[in-house]
């Protein structure tokens, strides 16, 4: 029996989904816009794209001989305008301590079932408290829990200690509202550059990139695959 990592080289997909032509908008925000109604209306007619704000968020660590190493993990995105893309966290843990240490981050939301993906690199930096508080607010109260149960990155010996951890959670703010800690709130990173990837037939993908200008606006450019 052939293992199925002995199918990577062999398998093959051509993207004919879609296209990005030449006159896409001048502003990433509303071709971005577009794409994740998009993204929206492809869950609700197909089901298949199971959360479309779905982000992998990477970062930079530092070894213990100060040599990066670059870091990735699925989060969740809560909103992007003209400020920046805004994710929210435990402040604690190992994403925002390495963005703390080199506040650069790159996002990628992969699209599959419409062969599309959105990268986005830039600065980052924390949300005012009173931001955070107005999301805090918006969140299951199971999720407000959960913020004040885990000590986010930190070993734990069990699912059980877990479990616990939650439960004292649970008793202690049994019938009061639950404060956001303060070590959990947003973090905000602000795009320099994005870039929107289109599948194509025979790999000749659609690439198109903007950057950052000094003025503000934004620099619109195509790539070649």
């Amino acid at each position: 029996m052939t293992s199925a990592s002995g199918r990577l080289a062999g398998e093959r997909l051509d993207y004919l989904a879609g296209s990005l032509a030449d006159s896409a908008p001048g502003d990433p925000l509303a071709l971005f816009d577009l794409w994740l109604q998009d993204a929206f209306d492809r869950r609700e007619t197909h089901g298949d794209i199971t959360d479309p704000t779905a982000v992998v968020l990477s970062t930079v660590a530092l070894d213990a001989d100060g040599a990066p190493r670059p870091r990735s993990r699925t989060v969740l995105l809560k909103g992007l305008d003209t400020q920046g893309a805004v994710l929210y966290t435990n402040l604690e843990s190992d994403k925002a301590l390495e963005l703390e240490a080199t506040p650069r981050a790159a996002l990628l939301l992969p699209w599959y079932p419409l062969q599309r993906q959105v990268r986005i690199e830039g600065t980052v930096e924390h949300l005012p408290a009173d931001e955070s508080d107005l999301y805090w607010a918006t969140r299951p109260r199971g999720s407000q829990l959960g913020a004040w149960a885990s000590h986010q990155s930190r070993e734990i010996d069990s699912r059980e200690s877990l479990e616990a951890q939650y439960a004292e959670v649970e008793a202690r703010f049994e019938g009061a509202e639950v404060p956001r800690p303060p070590f959990w709130g947003g973090l905000r990173v602000r795009p320099e550059r994005l870039e929107f990837w289109q599948g194509r037939a025979h790999r000749v993908h659609d690439r198109v990139v903007y950057t950052l200008t000094a003025d503000g606006g934004w620099a619109r450019h195509r790539l070649q695959p």
